[in-house]
């Protein structure tokens, strides 16, 4: 039995009807590499059955404490039925692309059922239409709550449900026994929520005393004016409440084409060619809905902050910071190098503040308050009211340079997806797998009806760069003597004229 973090709590209080917290991804599989050429779906339960039994986030279950006084446990339950967590659905003919992100949408859209352990696999077949894979493929839809895992512990447990090679007939392991905890009894849970509040008070002294000289530095470097903080965000469509619908597309590019735009610049990282890459396609895409904003739009960027002692848990070890986009700027080049700089200013500021130090005060949230706070705001829509912190998520979660094999099928793709809640509708997560790079967003679909046209302003968007930063890259060469790249020109407005509100300008 163990007792969750104040963070990984924070995922159950946050979540409401129209936002459910779980995170997952669906990957395509090709089952000609598997012994015989075929997997079936028996097979596949077996597998994620034998192999689920080694993680302990998929055999344990939600126990709440009486009247939410303190933060609930998991609690070992033993084995699990498989065949309630792991089902079987087929795409109608044809079996498209587009069919099969309605299908992920509106699974993605319904809550887990908090009296199992918090975890369903979806095996989805008929995906001979789908255009770029052979025929014959399946996929699997995984999906966890938050609370359980983030984004690079999901990377971890993956790693147990697959295989390096595709010979897993000495490779699968049985469990014997599976121990379950003997679930705790309710006074036995309100005496330990007493004596975690008397301790309350000492432990909040002894982060506060441990945090104060960074803090103070922060507050110095804000005044000072050496350390910035985004403000100034505007409200955008993304917004406001959202429904309890969703859709999820995404696109799959060479990590070929990220590492030449990086490597054209100077001190530019992959994350910054990411996040410039959105930046485009929502300045693209709320052109062509005439919405864009004078003032740039902010993402909030998940930071990993799992130290060597947590690898292979379970859990969220995850800090955040909040980077400018540079939707106000049109010319490619100009906006990497703007949002590059927007980087380095929000991982001074994370560092002087600490990355682990806000994380630590969540470990005072009253769980009460913040469940009742969640529900409230939702009920009287104060996301359509507030100023937003920030536009968007995007966080970058890579994955492994090798191949993988499940049951036997190598892995051929994989598309992460994450949940989307009042005042954030958009959630956009950039993944590496072998040699591809995959953009993959969720949303509200009141706010992204058309998400077949956010995916090719994704394209145009990373188009655009590519071709910019090939020019850069023979401006360097052609140089005797490379020099650094200009800064980018400060931009006093980002007025937009008639002849900027088309798609074909946006792209530009």
């Amino acid at each position: 039995m163990k007792q969750l973090t104040g963070l990984d709590a924070s995922f159950l209080y946050l979540e409401t009807a129209n936002s459910p917290m779980h995170i997952g991804s669906f990957n395509i599989y090709d089952p000609s590499t598997a012994p015989g050429g075929k997997v079936r779906f028996k097979q596949i339960v077996e597998h994620i059955h034998q192999r689920a039994r080694r993680v302990p986030a998929m055999t344990s279950r939600l126990m709440t404490v009486p009247f939410s006084l303190d933060h609930p446990y998991w609690v070992a339950d033993g084995d699990f039925d498989p065949e309630f967590h792991v089902r079987h659905i087929a795409l109608p003919k044809p079996g498209d692309w587009r069919q099969l992100c309605i299908l992920i949408s509106r699974i993605h859209a319904r809550p887990l059922d908090r009296n199992r352990p918090l975890w369903e696999a979806y095996v989805i077949e008929g995906l001979d239409d789908v255009e770029g894979f052979p025929k014959g493929c399946f996929a699997l839809f995984t999906k966890m709550h938050h609370a359980a895992i983030d984004g690079a512990s999901g990377v971890e447990i993956n790693s147990v449900l697959h295989d390096l090679s595709p010979d897993v007939a000495t490779k699968i392991d049985t469990i014997n026994n599976l121990s379950a905890d003997q679930p705790p009894k309710k006074r036995e849970m309100l005496w330990q929520a007493q004596k975690n509040t008397l301790k309350l008070p000492f432990r909040f002294i002894g982060i506060t005393k441990d945090a104060t000289p960074s803090l103070y530095q922060a507050v110095k470097g804000l005044l000072t004016g050496k350390l910035k903080r985004v403000g100034n965000i505007p409200r955008t469509r993304f917004n406001r409440n959202v429904s309890p619908h969703r859709v999820v597309d995404a696109i799959r590019v060479s990590f070929e084409d990220i590492r030449e735009i990086k490597n054209a610049y100077e001190s530019v990282t992959v994350n910054d060619v990411a996040l410039t890459i959105v930046g485009g396609a929502l300045r693209q895409y709320l052109l062509a809905n005439n919405e864009l904003p004078e003032v740039t739009l902010a993402a909030l960027a998940p930071i990993n902050i799992r130290t060597a002692d947590k690898q292979g848990k379970a859990g969220n070890e995850v800090s955040q910071m909040t980077v400018q986009l540079r939707t106000d700027i049109a010319d490619p080049r100009e906006r990497l190098l703007a949002v590059n700089e927007s980087t380095r200013s929000a991982k001074e500021l994370t560092n002087a503040i600490g990355a682990k130090t806000m994380t630590d005060y969540l470990q005072f949230t009253p769980s009460t308050l913040t469940a009742a706070a969640a529900r409230l705001s939702s009920s009287l829509s104060l996301a359509n009211r507030v100023s937003p912190f920030y536009n968007c998520v995007v966080t970058n979660v890579p994955g492994p340079r090798i191949p993988l094999y499940f049951t036997g099928a190598k892995m051929l793709v994989s598309f992460p997806t994450g949940p989307v809640l009042d005042s954030v509708g958009l959630f956009q997560a950039i993944s590496t797998y072998c040699d591809e790079f995959t953009i993959t967003f969720s949303a509200c679909r009141e706010m992204l009806p058309d998400p077949e046209l956010y995916a090719q302003c994704l394209r145009d968007s990373l188009a655009a760069l590519l071709a910019a930063s090939k020019q850069q890259a023979q401006q360097r060469a052609a140089s005797p003597t490379p020099s650094k790249p200009k800064a980018p020109r400060k931009v006093k407005s980002a007025t937009v004229n008639a002849t900027d509100r088309t798609p074909e300008n946006a792209k530009q």
